[in-house]
């Protein structure tokens, strides 16, 4: 069915293409590179992104959610199918924690894809535990708490090296929400402790990814509240933990693709949560509100990979957003679209003029270059990508038209909730 439909779109996309293909390689761009580095590129699905998402507020449910891991699973295989470039699931523990790791290792791989980065939950508290993380958890006073939350991380850690995962991440939500009510100095060493315990559980080939946010849920301090905390945290702790950037976490107008940039240049960039804010930590579809900044994150990260004298590892990606509205796998179609279009754009930069532009101070030609990258229509690349995959060229209108959504709601019925939401 997926083949027919791209049938129908063949012609149109082979006439954009031929077209878009000449203008770019009269202007010296290397089509077939670009599109392979495209067809190449994966971005995880995160477990807990394929239910309904919600607010503080409230929570609107929709028909068909996947309600067991299998069907999580089910759903991201359903995803790459569709763009090819959704090959793995970063799992959150305990929201989704595989009863029978193995086994639902090897359901994964009877569908093609794998896992990636794990993840643990220390901001909230689970059912039976002995000690509770309201005022904290890695860098709790208390000293049992601190241990609680060290070996829920471990646990995480043999989780995920039973699924074949190679990375941790985590998201510390301690900090304080009132003057007075925290030692800065004391919780930062107490955290370092915590996560240096957690680091030397890790494999040897495994990676931990810090992440930093500066508000929410505490409103006064967060402990890792930016990436200058994240990164000397990742420096004291060892090689293989680097810094991870939430596009969400910053304050609005934060000048993200100057911290890529610096990070990557200091070789302790270890990866994304790809989403879009307008105020804060909003968890929107990603370049749905400032497509022009995601492109210039992935200037970044493009000529920042290629000339990578800091020897910065391999980056992990994953978007991470939430869908109170929108149809998720629908929300994640567009995503996934977006962040390759992004990225296409990056690759039309034309880097020897622009380093030219600018050791002769020449501003004007500097942001034409980089206009002139953006405001190419690359989606015929990205589309042809994802055809020499066998996936579909356009997804979201392939998922609507073979009724994707329908087929669930048949099979799961209209009232199933997602696990851990």
């Amino acid at each position: 069915m997926l083949a027919t439909h791209n049938d129908a779109l063949a012609a149109r996309h082979t006439r954009q293409l031929e077209a878009l293909t000449t203008d770019l390689a009269d202007a010296g761009h290397d089509v077939t590179s670009i599109v392979t580095a495209l067809a190449q590129f994966q971005v995880a699905i995160p477990s807990w992104a394929l239910g309904a998402g919600g607010t503080r507020f409230g929570r609107f449910g929709f028909g068909g959610e996947p309600a067991t891991l299998h069907d999580k699973l089910d759903d991201v295989a359903l995803l790459h199918q569709l763009t090819g470039s959704a090959g793995a699931v970063s799992l959150h523990i305990p929201w989704d924690t595989p009863a029978d790791p193995a086994a639902t290792a090897a359901y994964a791989k009877t569908l093609g894809i794998g896992f990636d980065a794990v993840n643990s939950n220390t901001f909230q508290d689970q059912p039976g535990q002995a000690h509770s993380y309201k005022f904290g958890s890695l860098n709790h006073a208390d000293d049992a708490t601190r241990q609680q939350a060290v070996d829920h991380n471990i646990e995480v850690i043999r989780t995920g090296e039973q699924l074949g995962s190679k990375a941790l991440t985590v998201w510390l939500a301690d900090g304080s929400s009132f003057p007075g009510q925290l030692n800065f100095r004391e919780a930062f060493r107490r955290t370092l402790d915590s996560l240096q315990q957690i680091y030397a559980a890790l494999p040897s080939d495994w990676t931990l990814y810090v992440e930093y946010k500066p508000y929410e849920p505490n409103f006064y301090s967060m402990t890792i509240p930016d990436w200058g905390t994240s990164l000397e945290l990742c420096r004291q702790i060892g090689d293989r933990a680097n810094v991870l950037v939430d596009l969400g976490h910053h304050l609005p107008n934060t000048n993200i693709e100057q911290i890529v940039g610096q990070l990557i240049g200091l070789g302790r960039l270890g990866g994304f949560h790809f989403n879009d804010s307008k105020y804060g930590d909003d968890d929107l579809t990603v370049g749905s509100v400032k497509p022009f900044q995601l492109f210039l994150i992935f200037n970044e990260l493009v000529w920042g990979m290629a000339n990578n004298d800091a020897a910065n590892p391999p980056l992990g990606w994953m978007i991470d957003a939430s869908h109170n509205l929108k149809d998720p796998l629908e929300d994640l179609l567009q995503s996934l679209d977006n962040i390759l279009i992004a990225k296409a754009k990056a690759h039309l930069v034309n880097h020897a003029a622009l380093a030219k532009a600018q050791a002769d101070n020449d501003v004007a030609r500097c942001t034409q270059l980089l206009r002139t990258a953006f405001e190419t229509d690359v989606r015929p690349l990205v589309r042809e990508s994802r055809r020499q995959q066998g996936a579909a060229i356009e997804p979201l209108e392939a998922y609507r038209a073979l009724g994707l959504r329908r087929q669930r709601i048949a099979a799961r019925g209209m009232h199933t909730q997602a696990t851990g939401l």
